[in-house]
């Protein structure tokens, strides 16, 4: 049996694992693969033409988990002739060569640097019959100029740099992603007003080091400036932003969350561990000090600010008087909700061939009280908002139970989860809709609103998920090759070169 029939599109899918950047990037994945004649295939049907997957370095077992999937692809593509599997991502970018080695039934690799390439590089392999695997050291082109094919009608991600200059003795990004390097604010607004256009609500700004943003052009203040900036846009009702780091914080940007309406009063700001040791080793170049201060600061411009943070158990010559100490600073700083690790090695990373490395039984058994610490407190902050009204972005997917219970889910303005009844409403709330509802239940992670809604209001987000339509963006071609007859040329213009 062959894959696409003849004279058919061919058919993709993407599995994306990792942090946020990969879910951006595998929307561009896809909007690449659409923009050269591919078409993604149906959730429940016939064997994809080319899977992707879009790999984490980061994560734990990465390797693992991305090998055994790979594993579990080949009889499939025994049985499917003309089907391709492509590699990218930190992880593709980290092995290179190793991949095909490893499982030699792999058609493509490539890198962080260069997703462009994709369509290219499948063609290549198809007409070739070889595997092609190609890694950038640096960026051709900033990734936002490429097709975007967006998940969401509601929320979109729009990055502002990618990179990262930091040297933190845990992470491999830098070297995987690269430098910083930084579009200019005026490439950022067009972007996030062609998403409003499209119905889009809420936007997060996404970098590796946000509020580092502007260190290529000379401006550390350009952060402040761009979430100004961004509320001056019509019909842009929510602006997030993920993730700042503590050593860049600046009062500006504090300054400007509070009196720019539609930026968020949330915050997601890594602390990564409580103890000044610790963060010494891990060459993170601030205190818990100046975290808690950061924390103080924002807080009294915005009392109503939603904290959350990362938090990494069992670092490299990590004391039991130094997790307590990370203890002490999760306390006080009574986050919303925190994602904690357990440290692992990571080939390649200064933190890996640290003396000190701890026994797996006490660093699970510091995660243990850690994640009870955090889940007390998170509880405790959740109960104050019992009886309090809060906006809801209706979202697809949040509440696993939703089915059964009855509920809708979404985010409300501080980014937490709600779980609200829909009581006459039932079949009229879609997703990219606002609802304002009132909480009647707190639990450590999430909300509930069991009442009816207190209002409901439709919105161009909800129409266009109620259409199935999700938003595009066009991006800047790049005279990538396409599946199938080309497209015809354009008509001879005068006036000299185009401008780029």
């Amino acid at each position: 049996m062959t894959t696409a029939a003849a004279g058919s599109p061919r058919t993709y899918q993407v599995r994306t694992y990792g942090c946020q950047m990969n879910v951006h990037d595998s929307e561009r994945i896809s909007g690449l693969l659409e923009d050269a004649g591919y078409v993604r295939a149906p959730e429940a049907g016939d064997q994809p033409d080319v899977v992707v997957f879009n790999t984490c370095a980061v994560r734990e077992n990465a390797d693992n988990r991305l090998y055994g999937n790979l594993g579990h692809l080949r009889p499939v593509k025994a049985k499917h002739p003309g089907m391709q599997i492509a590699v990218g991502g930190c992880l593709a970018q980290k092995d290179r060569g190793d991949i095909v080695r490893k499982a030699p039934w792999v058609d493509v690799v490539f890198g962080t640097h260069n997703i462009g390439s994709l369509p290219a590089l499948l063609d290549r392999a198809r007409h070739n019959a070889a595997a092609e695997v190609e890694i950038l050291e640096s960026l051709e082109v900033f990734p936002s100029t490429l097709p975007t094919r967006r998940e969401s009608t509601y929320a979109g991600w729009v990055s502002i740099s990618v990179g990262c200059n930091n040297t933190c003795t845990f992470c491999i990004v830098p070297s995987l992603r690269g430098k910083e390097k930084d579009r200019r604010p005026g490439d950022v607004l067009s972007e996030v007003r062609a998403l409003v256009a499209e119905g889009v609500l809420e936007v997060t700004l996404l970098g590796q080091n946000v509020n580092s943003y502007g260190v290529e052009f000379g401006d550390r203040y350009a952060f402040g400036k761009l979430l100004r900036a961004c509320g001056d846009i019509d019909g842009l009702e929510r602006v997030r932003f993920t993730s700042p780091h503590p050593k860049d914080f600046t009062d500006d940007v504090i300054e400007a969350m509070a009196e720019t309406p539609n930026v968020c009063h949330s915050l997601h700001m890594p602390l990564q561990s409580g103890s000044d040791d610790v963060l010494r080793a891990m060459r993170r170049s601030y205190r818990s000090e100046k975290y808690l201060g950061i924390i103080a600061k924002v807080r009294a411009a915005m009392p109503d600010a939603a904290i959350t943070t990362d938090i990494i158990v069992g670092f490299p010559g990590e004391t039991e008087a130094d997790f307590a100490r990370t203890l002490d600073v999760v306390r006080e700083a009574r986050f919303s909700s925190a994602f904690t690790f357990q440290y692992s090695k990571r080939p390649g990373t200064p933190a890996a061939t640290m003396d000190g490395q701890l026994p797996k039984q006490v660093v699970q058994e510091r995660y243990e009280r850690l994640v009870a610490c955090v889940e007390e407190i998170t509880w405790a902050e959740n109960k104050k908002l019992v009886g309090e009204t809060v906006e809801v972005l209706v979202a697809v997917g949040e509440g696993r139970k939703d089915e059964r219970t009855g509920r809708m889910s979404g985010r409300a303005r501080d980014g937490r989860l709600v779980h609200f009844a829909t009581g006459d409403l039932a079949g009229q709330i879609r997703p990219g809709d606002i609802v304002h509802t009132a909480v009647t239940y707190a639990a450590p992670h999430h909300l509930n609103a069991d009442g009816a809604p207190l209002a409901h209001r439709r919105t161009r987000a909800g129409d266009a998920a109620e259409a199935g339509r999700a938003p595009r963006t066009p991006g800047v071609p790049l005279g990538l090759p396409t599946v199938g007859a080309p497209a015809a040329p354009p008509a001879p213009t005068t006036g000299g070169c185009a401008v780029r």
